[in-house]
């Protein structure tokens, strides 16, 4: 299973980025796409999730921030983040399950250790 990330960077406090998850049409097609993160000593969080029927679920903590969606021509997953904050600085991944037709929801979010594929982090740090 093919799972790229970009897009990260170093970006000032209430600034924006957008990071892309890479992955393959078959992906998109049959399983769910999640945002995790990982924070400095911290566990993998998680912050959005998009499935492959196109509902969207958001951690509290990026809700109204933080969109996700998908572009089924170029088979890419988007993750845009405005009015960034400090705390939102972690390395983050891309991930799906092997479960077809998963539905996104908090479990999942909350359950980083049930996905079953990672891609390799991108590192987004929000610092003046």
């Amino acid at each position: 299973v093919q799972l790229q990330a970009s897009g990260g960077g170093l970006v000032q406090p209430g600034g924006s980025l957008r990071l892309s998850c890479a992955t393959s049409k078959f992906t998109l097609d049959y399983y769910p796409i999640a945002w995790f993160r990982q924070a400095p000593g911290a566990g993998r969080e998680g912050v959005s999730c998009i499935s492959n029927d196109g509902r969207t679920v958001y951690a509290d903590s990026v809700k109204g921030r933080f969109t996700i969606s998908r572009d089924n021509d170029k088979n890419t997953v988007y993750l845009q983040m405005n009015s960034l904050k400090p705390e939102d600085t972690a390395v983050y991944y891309c991930a799906t399950d092997s479960l077809p037709n998963l539905p996104c929801d908090p479990v999942l979010l909350a359950t980083p250790n049930e996905m079953d594929y990672w891609g390799k982090g991108t590192l987004v740090t929000v610092s003046s």
